[in-house]
């Protein structure tokens, strides 16, 4: 099989000191190793390679190296690893027959230079810009893994519905895709549905939609987009009673194509929606414990393009190895799987070169799943609302004082019901 670099044409024509493979293996690093600096980094690329004649680049050098390549062969990389990575018996990996995935979008700071600001404009106020330029990112996850399907990202100028439109020819028809308010457009949904997937959405207040016809479990009928799109509309009060005895209600409206109240009652639907959130771990993992709440290094927009396929490779190839490791323990939920833990052991493994050639057989889960079987997560997932605080000059001011000021658990009851006088608009959170 082709190589990532010699697929895009990126493979040196001369002998270097940095062949296109070691740069590629060197962008990955940068992406494991995110707080180093390019030095740092090759050395402990070259650690583990005591007694060897290794070369010892400048930083202008590697800098070069990554520029010659290019951004294809980290695309091209990604794309070999993206996917779907549960099994049928994976569990918690599919729903009623249908694997839930979930589309969400965030935003990566970039550095503050000329070249950057020229492609990523920073956000500007009434009299000024202010903050750091930004990079909408959009994903499709797996939501039983949290394994990236595909991705795009560019200008934050862009919404996420442009962004997610490129990624639908990932849809495959067993899927059932989750997303919040902000992909509700009835276009978007009939482009999803015209693929063969099914769609179950969360709708904003603003939507009035006609009842079509009242359906046993308290959802209804309806069709969007002037009657060209029918949808089962299925609409909510969710309650909250936290620990301390203090409880709190809202309203939800979700909408969906599964229009058949008996095979897919609504009360599931909505305990359904909320693994959508398993799109914003997967940010989490990539921003707070992958990143470490970095800024991106690279100076240029074709390196940031770079840098990021690098990131989502390496997030990837992760997922792939805590993937194995589930398949080899029939049962094992890979929500009790750390990503920290894959992410420092793949480090010792960088640094140390351990493993790189065993001594007996290839195993499938490696000193990656070893570690990860060692050090489970609790087996049960806790319904727990995080504590919010509020700066002075916060936006969110309005609700202040209505989250609780210390984590807590919860629990939660759902009652369908259709909102007669519409829903009430939600609050900034």
């Amino acid at each position: 099989m082709q190589q990532p670099w010699e697929e895009t044409g990126a493979q040196e024509r001369r002998c270097r000191l940095l062949p296109a493979r070691v740069v590629v293996y060197f962008i990955l690093a940068l992406a494991l190793f995110e707080s180093c600096s390019y030095r740092a980094v090759w050395g402990k690329m070259t650690a583990g390679l005591a007694g060897l004649a290794v070369v010892c680049p400048h930083s202008s050098s590697l800098s070069r190296a990554r520029r010659r390549l290019g951004a294809r062969p980290l695309r091209v990389l990604f794309e070999v690893l993206s996917g779907p990575v549960a099994w049928l018996d994976t569990s918690g990996a599919y729903w009623r027959g249908m694997r839930p995935v979930a589309f969400d979008g965030t935003s990566l700071q970039l550095p503050d230079r000329d070249p950057v600001t020229a492609r990523f404009p920073k956000r500007r106020g009434e009299v000024r810009e202010f903050g750091y330029p930004l990079l909408r990112l959009v994903t499709l996850i797996e939501t039983g893994t949290r394994a990236v399907i595909g991705a795009a990202f560019g200008p934050e100028a862009e919404g996420e519905l442009v962004y997610a439109g490129r990624l639908l020819h990932r849809l495959q028809a067993e899927m059932l895709v989750l997303a919040d308010a902000g992909f509700d457009a009835w276009e978007f949904l009939r482009d999803v549905h015209a693929g063969g997937a099914q769609f179950l959405v969360r709708s904003s207040a603003r939507r009035c939609p006609t009842i079509v016809k009242r359906l046993p479990d308290g959802s209804y009928l309806a069709r969007l987009g002037g009657g060209k799109l029918p949808v089962r509309v299925v609409e909510a009060w969710i309650t909250l009673t936290l620990a301390d005895g203090t409880t709190r209600r809202e309203q939800w409206r979700l909408v969906t194509s599964l229009t058949d109240p008996q095979r897919y009652p609504g009360t599931e639907l909505v305990t359904l929606y909320h693994e959508r959130w398993q799109a914003e771990t997967t940010y989490a993992s990539v921003k707070a414990t992958l990143l470490d709440g970095r800024v991106l290094r690279s100076g240029h927009p074709d390196l940031l393009e770079q840098e990021v396929w690098g990131i989502l490779a390496v997030y990837q190839a992760l997922v792939h190895r805590a993937g194995d490791t589930a398949a080899s323990c029939p049962g094992l939920d890979m929500d009790r799987l750390s990503f920290t833990v894959a992410l420092e052991t793949a480090r010792d493994q960088v640094t140390t070169a351990a493993g790189v050639l065993p001594n007996g057989p290839v195993q499938l889960i490696g000193p990656i799943g070893r570690a990860l079987l060692d050090n489970l997560l609790p087996q049960r997932r806790r319904q727990r609302l995080k504590a919010r605080s509020l700066k002075a000059v916060s936006k969110y001011i309005p609700n202040h004082r209505q989250h609780p000021a210390t984590c807590q658990n919860y629990t939660l009851h759902t009652e369908v019901t259709v909102m007669e006088e519409g829903l009430q608009p939600r609050l900034q959170r």
